[in-house]
Protein backbone atom coordinates (compact mmCIF):
# COMPACT_ATOMS: atom_id res chain seq x y z
CA UNK A 1 0.00 0.00 0.00
CA UNK A 2 1.09 4.13 -0.56
CA UNK A 3 -0.23 6.61 1.42
CA UNK A 4 -3.16 7.34 -0.89
CA UNK A 5 -6.87 7.88 -0.48
CA UNK A 6 -8.87 5.89 -2.29
CA UNK A 7 -13.06 7.42 -2.30
CA UNK A 8 -15.61 4.66 -2.77
CA UNK A 9 -18.74 6.79 -4.11
CA UNK A 10 -18.84 9.62 -6.26
CA UNK A 11 -21.36 11.71 -4.89
CA UNK A 12 -22.17 14.96 -2.64
CA UNK A 13 -20.15 13.92 0.24
CA UNK A 14 -16.73 12.59 -1.46
CA UNK A 15 -17.02 15.50 -3.70
CA UNK A 16 -16.88 17.78 -0.53
CA UNK A 17 -13.86 15.75 1.11
CA UNK A 18 -11.83 15.84 -1.90
CA UNK A 19 -12.03 19.32 -2.50
CA UNK A 20 -11.75 20.25 1.32
CA UNK A 21 -8.50 17.55 0.97
CA UNK A 22 -7.14 19.34 -2.05
CA UNK A 23 -7.34 22.74 -0.43
CA UNK A 24 -5.26 21.78 2.81
CA UNK A 25 -2.19 20.74 0.01
CA UNK A 26 -3.28 17.55 -0.50
CA UNK A 27 -1.40 16.10 -3.50
CA UNK A 28 -4.43 15.33 -6.35
CA UNK A 29 -2.36 12.31 -7.50
CA UNK A 30 -2.90 10.94 -3.96
CA UNK A 31 -6.59 10.77 -4.45
CA UNK A 32 -8.42 7.80 -6.47
CA UNK A 33 -11.91 7.69 -6.75
CA UNK A 34 -14.24 4.75 -8.15
CA UNK A 35 -18.07 5.13 -8.95
CA UNK A 36 -20.05 3.25 -11.37
CA UNK A 37 -21.30 6.51 -12.64
CA UNK A 38 -18.57 7.91 -14.74
CA UNK A 39 -20.08 10.99 -15.47
CA UNK A 40 -19.47 11.71 -12.02
CA UNK A 41 -16.25 10.89 -12.12
CA UNK A 42 -15.56 12.38 -14.90
CA UNK A 43 -16.58 15.80 -13.31
CA UNK A 44 -14.28 14.96 -10.01
CA UNK A 45 -11.03 14.29 -12.99
CA UNK A 46 -11.69 17.55 -14.53
CA UNK A 47 -12.64 19.57 -11.43
CA UNK A 48 -9.74 18.46 -9.10
CA UNK A 49 -7.55 16.27 -11.49
CA UNK A 50 -7.59 13.17 -8.96
CA UNK A 51 -7.48 9.66 -11.11
CA UNK A 52 -10.45 7.77 -11.26
CA UNK A 53 -11.22 4.30 -11.60
CA UNK A 54 -14.27 1.61 -12.12
CA UNK A 55 -12.78 -0.99 -9.86
CA UNK A 56 -13.13 -0.83 -6.63
CA UNK A 57 -10.77 -3.30 -5.71
CA UNK A 58 -7.97 -2.55 -7.44
CA UNK A 59 -8.02 0.99 -6.48
CA UNK A 60 -8.60 0.03 -2.88
CA UNK A 61 -5.48 -2.29 -2.64
CA UNK A 62 -3.41 0.55 -3.48
CA UNK A 63 -4.46 2.94 -0.73
CA UNK A 64 -4.02 3.41 3.00
CA UNK A 65 -7.20 4.82 3.32
CA UNK A 66 -10.36 3.70 2.01
CA UNK A 67 -13.42 6.01 2.00
CA UNK A 68 -17.05 3.92 2.22
CA UNK A 69 -19.04 6.77 0.63
CA UNK A 70 -21.75 4.88 -1.09
CA UNK A 71 -25.23 4.59 -0.05
CA UNK A 72 -26.38 2.49 3.31
CA UNK A 73 -28.60 0.44 0.95
CA UNK A 74 -25.51 -0.77 -1.26
CA UNK A 75 -22.79 -0.75 1.88
CA UNK A 76 -22.75 -4.55 1.97
CA UNK A 77 -22.63 -5.41 -1.48
CA UNK A 78 -19.48 -2.83 -1.74
CA UNK A 79 -17.92 -3.94 1.22
CA UNK A 80 -18.21 -8.33 0.47
CA UNK A 81 -16.89 -7.07 -2.68
CA UNK A 82 -13.85 -5.76 -1.02
CA UNK A 83 -13.37 -8.59 1.86
CA UNK A 84 -10.80 -10.28 -1.36
CA UNK A 85 -8.41 -7.51 0.01
CA UNK A 86 -5.38 -8.26 2.46
CA UNK A 87 -7.20 -8.86 5.95
CA UNK A 88 -5.77 -7.37 9.26
CA UNK A 89 -5.80 -3.53 10.34
CA UNK A 90 -3.23 -2.22 8.52
CA UNK A 91 -5.49 -0.59 6.22
CA UNK A 92 -8.02 2.00 7.73
CA UNK A 93 -12.07 1.93 6.48
CA UNK A 94 -13.72 5.59 6.74
CA UNK A 95 -17.39 5.50 6.44
CA UNK A 96 -19.97 8.25 5.73
CA UNK A 97 -22.63 6.15 5.20
CA UNK A 98 -25.23 6.93 7.63
CA UNK A 99 -26.63 4.68 10.26
CA UNK A 100 -24.30 1.86 9.29
CA UNK A 101 -22.83 0.20 12.10
CA UNK A 102 -19.49 -0.76 12.72
CA UNK A 103 -20.27 -4.23 13.02
CA UNK A 104 -21.78 -4.89 9.86
CA UNK A 105 -19.27 -3.40 7.74
CA UNK A 106 -16.64 -5.33 9.40
CA UNK A 107 -18.50 -8.58 9.15
CA UNK A 108 -19.14 -7.48 5.49
CA UNK A 109 -15.29 -6.68 4.69
CA UNK A 110 -14.16 -10.13 6.36
CA UNK A 111 -13.68 -9.40 9.65
CA UNK A 112 -10.82 -7.94 11.78
CA UNK A 113 -10.94 -4.52 10.14
CA UNK A 114 -9.52 -0.98 11.57
CA UNK A 115 -12.82 1.18 10.77
CA UNK A 116 -13.78 4.91 11.30
CA UNK A 117 -17.51 5.40 11.47
CA UNK A 118 -18.77 8.74 10.54
CA UNK A 119 -21.53 11.18 10.98
CA UNK A 120 -20.87 14.04 9.04
CA UNK A 121 -23.65 16.63 8.11
CA UNK A 122 -24.49 19.03 4.88
CA UNK A 123 -22.44 22.05 5.66
CA UNK A 124 -19.76 20.14 4.95
CA UNK A 125 -20.22 20.56 1.21
CA UNK A 126 -19.32 24.01 2.20
CA UNK A 127 -16.28 23.30 4.72
CA UNK A 128 -18.52 24.40 7.69
CA UNK A 129 -19.30 20.38 8.51
CA UNK A 130 -19.77 19.31 12.04
CA UNK A 131 -18.82 15.35 12.12
CA UNK A 132 -19.10 12.92 14.82
CA UNK A 133 -17.01 9.89 14.55
CA UNK A 134 -16.36 6.39 16.47
CA UNK A 135 -13.13 4.17 15.92
CA UNK A 136 -13.63 1.00 16.46
CA UNK A 137 -10.77 -1.17 18.78
CA UNK A 138 -8.84 -1.75 16.04
CA UNK A 139 -7.88 1.68 14.88
CA UNK A 140 -4.66 2.64 16.12
CA UNK A 141 -3.82 6.02 17.55
CA UNK A 142 -2.05 7.07 14.25
CA UNK A 143 -5.02 5.76 12.06
CA UNK A 144 -7.33 7.73 14.12
CA UNK A 145 -5.49 10.92 13.49
CA UNK A 146 -5.20 10.73 10.01
CA UNK A 147 -8.95 9.93 10.28
CA UNK A 148 -9.67 13.04 12.08
CA UNK A 149 -7.55 15.05 10.03
CA UNK A 150 -9.38 13.81 6.72
CA UNK A 151 -12.92 15.04 7.97
CA UNK A 152 -10.88 18.08 9.44
CA UNK A 153 -10.72 19.47 5.85
CA UNK A 154 -14.73 19.34 5.70
CA UNK A 155 -15.25 21.31 9.43
CA UNK A 156 -15.10 20.48 12.86
CA UNK A 157 -14.60 16.60 13.89
CA UNK A 158 -15.79 15.50 17.45
CA UNK A 159 -14.86 12.37 18.31
CA UNK A 160 -17.48 9.70 20.61
CA UNK A 161 -16.23 6.93 23.47
CA UNK A 162 -19.41 4.66 22.18
CA UNK A 163 -20.87 4.28 18.66
CA UNK A 164 -24.10 4.35 20.36
CA UNK A 165 -23.46 7.88 20.50
CA UNK A 166 -23.51 8.35 17.15
CA UNK A 167 -27.29 8.24 17.15
CA UNK A 168 -27.22 11.88 19.43
CA UNK A 169 -24.32 12.96 16.99
CA UNK A 170 -27.16 12.41 14.63
CA UNK A 171 -29.99 14.13 16.38
CA UNK A 172 -28.16 17.38 16.85
CA UNK A 173 -25.64 17.42 14.16
CA UNK A 174 -26.56 15.27 11.28
CA UNK A 175 -30.10 16.33 11.08
CA UNK A 176 -29.58 19.79 12.77
CA UNK A 177 -29.31 21.90 9.74
CA UNK A 178 -33.09 21.02 8.97
CA UNK A 179 -33.84 21.87 12.00
CA UNK A 180 -32.58 25.94 11.52
CA UNK A 181 -33.62 25.99 7.85
CA UNK A 182 -37.31 24.86 9.03
CA UNK A 183 -37.06 27.77 11.81
CA UNK A 184 -35.94 30.40 9.08
CA UNK A 185 -38.51 29.55 6.87
CA UNK A 186 -41.14 30.06 9.99
CA UNK A 187 -39.13 33.35 11.05
CA UNK A 188 -40.10 34.58 6.99
CA UNK A 189 -43.12 33.25 7.07
CA UNK A 190 -43.91 35.35 10.50
CA UNK A 191 -42.08 38.36 9.18
CA UNK A 192 -44.91 38.39 6.34
CA UNK A 193 -48.04 37.42 8.80
CA UNK A 194 -46.59 40.74 9.89
CA UNK A 195 -46.66 42.96 6.80
CA UNK A 196 -43.26 42.55 5.09
CA UNK A 197 -42.62 41.40 2.18
CA UNK A 198 -42.09 38.01 1.13
CA UNK A 199 -38.30 38.61 -0.23
CA UNK A 200 -38.12 41.35 2.62
CA UNK A 201 -38.71 38.77 5.12
CA UNK A 202 -36.55 35.83 3.89
CA UNK A 203 -33.88 38.05 3.44
CA UNK A 204 -34.08 39.10 6.76
CA UNK A 205 -34.70 35.48 8.51
CA UNK A 206 -31.50 34.13 6.32
CA UNK A 207 -28.75 36.97 7.37
CA UNK A 208 -29.75 37.51 11.19
CA UNK A 209 -29.35 33.09 11.23
CA UNK A 210 -25.74 33.98 9.41
CA UNK A 211 -24.80 36.62 12.01
CA UNK A 212 -25.95 34.86 14.39
CA UNK A 213 -24.29 31.48 14.10
CA UNK A 214 -21.48 33.54 13.30
CA UNK A 215 -22.01 35.18 16.67
CA UNK A 216 -22.23 32.13 18.38
CA UNK A 217 -18.80 30.38 16.94
CA UNK A 218 -16.44 32.26 19.60
CA UNK A 219 -19.07 33.58 22.25
CA UNK A 220 -21.31 31.77 24.94
CA UNK A 221 -25.25 31.54 23.53
CA UNK A 222 -26.20 32.08 26.80
CA UNK A 223 -24.02 35.26 27.52
CA UNK A 224 -25.23 36.34 23.82
CA UNK A 225 -28.77 35.98 24.64
CA UNK A 226 -28.15 37.82 27.76
CA UNK A 227 -26.87 41.13 26.20
CA UNK A 228 -29.32 41.16 23.07
CA UNK A 229 -31.76 40.51 25.86
CA UNK A 230 -33.10 44.20 27.14
CA UNK A 231 -35.46 43.45 30.73
CA UNK A 232 -38.86 44.63 29.12
CA UNK A 233 -37.52 44.95 25.57
CA UNK A 234 -38.29 43.37 22.44
CA UNK A 235 -36.73 40.41 22.58
CA UNK A 236 -37.80 39.39 25.92
CA UNK A 237 -41.47 39.24 25.26
CA UNK A 238 -40.20 37.33 22.36
CA UNK A 239 -38.07 35.26 24.71
CA UNK A 240 -41.07 34.85 26.86
CA UNK A 241 -42.85 34.09 24.73
CA UNK A 242 -41.01 30.75 23.75
CA UNK A 243 -40.64 29.88 27.08
CA UNK A 244 -44.18 29.94 28.17
CA UNK A 245 -45.06 27.74 25.21
CA UNK A 246 -42.37 25.24 26.30
CA UNK A 247 -40.17 25.46 23.63
CA UNK A 248 -37.41 24.14 25.08
CA UNK A 249 -39.90 20.82 25.66
CA UNK A 250 -40.06 20.73 21.75
CA UNK A 251 -36.64 20.59 21.06
CA UNK A 252 -35.88 17.39 23.32
CA UNK A 253 -38.97 15.27 21.97
CA UNK A 254 -37.61 16.05 18.26
CA UNK A 255 -34.06 15.81 19.25
CA UNK A 256 -35.32 12.22 20.58
CA UNK A 257 -37.35 11.38 18.10
CA UNK A 258 -34.49 11.69 15.86
CA UNK A 259 -32.10 9.63 18.15
CA UNK A 260 -34.73 7.04 18.05
CA UNK A 261 -35.06 6.87 14.51
CA UNK A 262 -31.41 6.99 13.79
CA UNK A 263 -31.32 3.75 16.45
CA UNK A 264 -34.07 2.01 14.61
CA UNK A 265 -31.95 2.94 11.33
CA UNK A 266 -29.04 1.56 12.31
CA UNK A 267 -30.95 -2.21 13.66
CA UNK A 268 -32.19 -2.85 10.22
CA UNK A 269 -29.09 -1.94 8.44
CA UNK A 270 -27.45 -4.11 10.74
CA UNK A 271 -29.82 -6.99 10.37
CA UNK A 272 -28.77 -7.18 6.66
CA UNK A 273 -25.05 -7.94 7.08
Amino acid sequence: MNRGICFIGAGNMARSLIGGLIANGRAPGDIVACDIDTTQLDALQERFGIRTSSDNLAAAHEAEVVVLAVKPQVMPAVCQALAALPQGPAQLFVSVAAGTPVAAIDACLGGSRAIVRCMPNTPALLQLGATGIYANPRVSAAQRRLAESLLEAVGVVIAVDEEGQLDAVTAISGSGPAYFFYFIELLASAGVKLGLPPDTAARLARQTALGASTMALDDDVVDLRARVTSRKGTTEQAILSFQGNNLERLVDEATAAAASRARELGLELGQQE
